[in-house]
């Protein structure tokens, strides 16, 4: 009683219980030493998402813990403020923040061991509402988080004399600090109306469709009833209104004929519009304001991406509890990336091409697409409806909770094999270390015992890849190789690479692992076994396209907060993966499987440059095909969410297999990007990374094969061992090459060697020789002859076959062509 008398003094009311002087001193001296001044916060209100269509940016979601609208004094009807006052503070305009009738009231109640009861003005129940606010902001996880929630909201609305009192103290405060509209405006953004349902707005438009503008007085007042007891006098469950009553909702048309009543008592409301407003039944029209990314339709698993980016990004809290409460209470305004014109495409194809559910497979689809330069993220679809009810997720198949195009920490899987899309790091590894696509490959299949990586110290075991279809082995090079995605020859690429380069190079391109676990190196990992997303396999791409520069990906444009101020939000980073030179000659690379005979043939109709490769991994139980143009990278990936259907041999749609209806996917995806976007040639590739640097091959006749080699090696020449020849080389020595000496072939060029038997003789030369030297040079080299002309052995040798120097083999005859001899003129005198 002391302390409340030195309160009533301190606020300078009139005292209407007789106390004692000292006692009200004492009371002065406990009031005057709490805290004056409250922080009144911002409010919580909703966050929206928006989404890009055309021009216009478009709500796609909204989430919030407490569904507000803040709006001005002159955005709340005359009516609705009447109400408040009239039901809750009729002397409001006219003490400093304390009702003393309404505070001697529950004084003697309290003195009378009934508790402390009512008399709260408008300005103390807004004290409490601002504290109730801070504590709502608490997280509540852990048991210790909502012992201390609850002991906030207990020191926030609790019954006690000391809360009271703190409560006055600040609604003094407030009093002095802000104007009486000011107040009371507040008090109707921040008051309960039942629910999730906060503030006057949201309460208009939930409960009658309307606008706190537009508010009736019967409305007004059958809010404003709510606020006095939000559970039991609520109009939105039927099951509370009174059986058999004629106008419904009982409890609440009690409280609302009460205030209307207040309302014309203090002239608010002529006779006329106080009978008609008693008259009105309540009747309201429910219009739920739905939230959360279920409400995004196709675009949901887009939308559950932006809001874990913003769980997972410091800017918004400094955990993740902090953040979430700051998305739900922080007004934020998010504008996105996503294109939902490009967004609808992809929906619409995925549905045609994967159903959400298949009684042969478990079969999940998603189709990604983001843009080159930027990093922004321009659509995200998958065949599965989105949803987080667990009751949902365990009755149907059509529904997941994992968005199966991001990483695991945004809400994705751990991602899944990626198959041959993985060959364009070799590739580019391959171009890094001055190899070029004309380069001749080995693709036949061998086994391989070791391969160099730098990151383990080197691999051993042993590994004999094999190739999707026959016929694909032989010497190729690396752009045929790349067309038809042959393993073998990429495998042969490797082995002449650091399979830990190769690994970087895929960094290099913001590749990593969907659970981010570090990329895996061994030989078998070059075919694409690491388990990856699709998000970032089209990144990648993007990077290709963009001339080797990759931006990380980014779904969100602008942030505003709830005062219109920008807030940064996450940026992309884009790094130069590799020098342009090598990045415009994989995109000339990658243009080959579109083309015809390629893995992705027919893809590209746009008549825009466009690369792309295809995936396909063990038993066929995921497939992948990524493009690109300069403007547009999308990912597409079909597959066994788990277990192990063959997809070349079902036929969920079209009468197609997943892995031929691949292509036709693309096509509609990438053609309607295109449309839209536009497309740019790739710059030129340069000549050294398409032809290669041109070796001459030397003359290697009598060299021994391991000399032969050797230089081979040293020009950066393969070679191959051919059959034994025939040859006038001393046997054990090079006879012949394939191509022959003196010929320009690509560094890189298996040369053939052909060993001599030395079986073979040069024919000696003896044209201009008299024949008898010619006949003993001949016999001596092992030859047989013949003569046309006689064979006087002064004849003169004119001509010789086989010709001289021709390899020939011992024992075979040479036609020598003689010169006849003049006959002996007769002696004079004869």
């Amino acid at each position: 009683m002391s302390i409340v008398a030195g309160l009533l003094v301190t606020a300078a009311v009139t005292p209407a219980i007789a106390v004692t002087g000292m006692a009200a001193n004492n009371g002065i001296g406990v009031f005057e030493g709490l805290p004056e001044y409250l922080n009144v916060e911002q409010l919580a209100q909703p966050t929206t998402i928006y989404a890009k269509n055309g021009d216009q940016d478009v709500p796609l979601a909204t989430f919030y813990s407490q569904n507000r609208l803040p709006v001005r004094f002159d955005q709340i009807s005359q009516a609705a403020k009447d109400a408040a006052i009239g039901g809750e503070d009729p002397r409001f305009y006219s003490h400093g923040g304390v009702d003393i009738q309404g505070t001697v009231r529950g004084v003697l109640s309290t003195v009378g061991g009934g508790g402390v009861q009512g008399g709260s003005s408008i300005t103390q129940q807004y004290v409490k509402n601002v504290l109730l606010q801070k504590c709502e902001a608490l997280p509540v996880k852990t048991k210790e988080q909502k012992a201390k929630y609850e002991q906030c909201v207990t020191d926030s609305t609790g019954v006690s004399p000391d809360r009271k009192i703190k409560e006055m103290k600040y609604a003094i405060g407030l009093e002095k600090k802000y104007t009486k509209d000011q107040i009371l405006v507040g008090y109707l953004n921040i008051a309960g109306f039942g629910g999730s349902v906060y503030g006057i707005e949201a309460a208009a438009h939930y409960y009658y469709n309307t606008t706190a503008a537009a508010l009736t007085p019967a409305q007004a007042a059958s809010l404003v009833a709510i606020v006095n007891e939000p559970t039991s006098l609520k109009i939105d469950d039927p099951a509370s209104k009174t059986n058999g009553a004629a106008n419904g909702y009982a409890k609440n048309k009690e409280r609302r004929d009460y205030i209307l009543g207040k309302m014309y008592q203090y002239k608010k409301l002529t006779k006329k519009q106080y009978d008609e407003a008693v008259k009105t039944p309540v009747q309201p029209v429910i219009t739920p304001s739905v939230r959360g990314c279920q409400t995004a339709g196709g675009s949901a698993y887009f939308c559950d991406y932006v809001q874990k980016i913003i769980l997972n990004d410091p800017t918004f809290g400094a955990d993740e509890d902090t953040r979430a409460s700051n998305f739900n209470r922080g007004g934020y305004k998010i504008y996105t990336s996503l294109d939902l014109q490009l967004q609808q495409t992809a929906e619409e194809t995925l549905a045609s091409y994967v159903p959400a559910s298949y009684d042969r497979a478990d079969i999940g689809g998603v189709l990604t697409g983001v843009q080159p330069g930027t990093g922004r993220v321009l659509y995200m679809a998958q065949n599965k409806k989105y949803s987080q009810d667990p009751d949902v997720l365990s009755t149907s198949t059509d529904y997941s909770s994992v968005n199966f195009a991001t990483d695991q920490q945004y809400g994705g899987s751990g991602g899944f094999q990626v198959g041959s899309t993985y060959k364009v790091f070799t590739l580019a590894e391959w171009l890094k270390q001055g190899h070029s696509l004309s380069e001749p490959v080995n693709a036949n299949i061998r086994t391989y015992t070791s391969f160099k990586d730098s990151c383990t110290g080197g691999w051993n075991g042993t590994y004999t890849p094999q190739n999707d279809e026959s016929g694909e082995a032989g010497i190729r090079n690396a752009q045929s190789a790349t067309t038809q995605s042959i393993n073998t020859a990429f495998i042969s690429m490797a082995s002449q690479l650091d399979l830990c380069n190769i690994k970087k190079d895929a960094e290099a391109f913001a590749v990593h692992t969907a659970k981010g676990e570090p990329l895996s190196t061994n030989p078998s990992a070059v075919l694409g076994t690491n388990y990856i997303a699709p998000l970032t396999m089209a990144t990648a791409f993007a990077g290709i396209a963009n001339n080797g520069m990759t931006c990380t990906p980014i779904a969100i444009d602008k942030i505003l907060d709830a005062n219109g101020k920008d807030v940064k939000p996450p940026a992309s980073s884009c790094t130069q993966s590799v020098e342009p030179a090598v990045a415009n000659t994989m995109a000339k690379a990658l243009m080959g499987p579109l083309q015809g005979g390629g893995t992705a043939s027919g893809l590209n109709r746009t008549g825009k440059d466009m690369l792309g490769k295809t995936g396909t991994t063990e038993y066929n139980d995921q497939l992948w095909l990524v493009a690109a143009t300069t403007k547009v990278a999308g990912a597409y990936w079909v597959g066994n969410i788990q277990g192990h259907v063959d997809f070349r041999r079902v036929y969920p749609t079209h009468g197609e297999s997943p892995a031929s209806a691949r292509v036709d996917v693309m096509r509609a995806m990438m053609t309607a990007a295109v449309a839209k976007y536009g497309g740019d040639r790739f710059p030129a590739a340069p000549d050294k990374l398409t032809r290669g640097v041109q070796v001459a091959i030397p003359d290697l006749t009598g060299k021994t094969p391991d000399e032969a080699k050797s230089i081979l090696t040293g020009l950066g020449l393969d070679s191959a061992d051919g059959p034994v020849q025939d040859s006038v080389a001393p046997a054990g020595t090079i006879a012949a090459t394939d191509p022959p000496a003196g010929t320009q072939v690509t560094k890189g060029t298996p040369i053939t060697l052909f060993t001599s038997n030395g079986s073979l003789v040069a024919v000696p030369n003896v044209v201009g020789q008299k024949y008898g030297d010619a006949l003993a040079a001949l016999t001596a080299a092992g030859f047989t002859v013949k003569t046309s002309g006689g064979n006087n052995p002064a004849s003169i040798v004119q001509a010789q076959d086989p010709a001289a120097g021709a390899p020939a083999k011992r024992g075979a005859q040479v036609t020598l062509a003689l010169a006849a001899v003049p006959s002996t003129p007769p002696t004079p005198g004869h």
